[in-house]
């Protein structure tokens, strides 16, 4: 764990210790210190070194000059509120790549999103190239046109046809929205938090990519047709071997604008009561 406690620095007060999920830290002659019996269940959640206000604690080699404060730092609830009341599926886009510095700062962020027993293993894969995009985008909708011509598109996925037709006939992009850029999480197999720390990644990438000027759709009819239909256009995407994908979005710079946000029905809040 690395753990290294300025003693110059420390005040003594064992928030980190109080704050340990796993009972990892203990105080030692007034001083965290690692409890060897536990040290193997640590998650690595750094809460430890979060918490510490003066920077005194460091563990696993990290400085903690070079992480951001936090005092100041939070946006206000009510323009927080608006961003996510705001926030709109956007199927209409420019032709045009993001800023790639823009993206990898957003994703540098995103990356570092929750996961169950902060397993970490969510990855994301980004078709950050307008020509991959667009070789994406042939192979899916070839594979669409084989299966409907061999018979072998699913009964339940019958409404494919039409997309195939209007891509073919007038250059309708149902299954990408046209849009520039795509982006897949997928996670291990064997990882029962995977598909949630996969949603978890989107929910926080579209979220931060909206307060970019960015727009983004949740896109199931390409994930369907990418796993049901058109495998082989899939492969492009070189998810590793032992993933499964989770969720896809389709994003890039919008080429519409909404002025408010709308008011939506449904949807329920309960509260218990004994």
């Amino acid at each position: 764990m690395e753990l290294n406690i300025d003693s110059e620095l420390c005040i003594k007060c064992g928030e980190c210790v109080k704050d340990c999920p796993y009972r990892i830290l203990e105080m030692v002659d007034g001083y965290p210190a690692v409890n060897s019996e536990r040290e193997e269940q640590c998650i690595g959640c750094q809460h430890c070194f979060a918490i510490c206000k003066p920077g005194a604690l460091s563990i696993f080699g990290l400085n903690p000059e070079k992480s951001l404060p936090l005092k100041g730092g939070f946006p206000e609830a009510d323009k927080m509120k608006t961003l996510m009341m705001g926030r709109r599926s956007v199927r209409r886009y420019r032709q045009e790549p993001v800023d790639s510095e823009l993206l990898a700062d957003i994703f540098e962020t995103v990356r570092m999103a929750p996961t169950g027993m902060n397993r970490r293993t969510t990855v994301l894969t980004v078709v950050d190239d307008l020509s991959v995009m667009d070789e994406l985008r042939t192979r899916t909708y070839r594979g669409l046109r084989q299966a409907i011509e061999d018979g072998n598109l699913p009964d339940d996925m019958s409404f494919f046809e039409g997309f195939s037709k209007a891509y073919e006939e007038n250059g309708i992009d149902v299954l990408f929205r046209g849009a520039p850029h795509f982006l897949v999480t997928s996670a291990p197999k064997d990882n029962r938090s995977g598909v949630t720390d996969g949603i978890i990644a989107l929910s926080y990438f579209e979220l931060l990519a909206a307060s970019n000027g960015l727009g983004a759709v949740w896109d199931g009819l390409a994930k369907w047709a990418l796993i049901a239909v058109a495998p082989e256009a899939l492969e492009l995407l070189g998810l590793p071997d032992n993933h499964e994908p989770v969720y896809a979005m389709a994003f890039g710079r919008p080429a519409v604008k909404y002025h408010r946000t709308v008011q939506r029905p449904g949807g329920a809040v309960r509260k218990v009561r004994l």
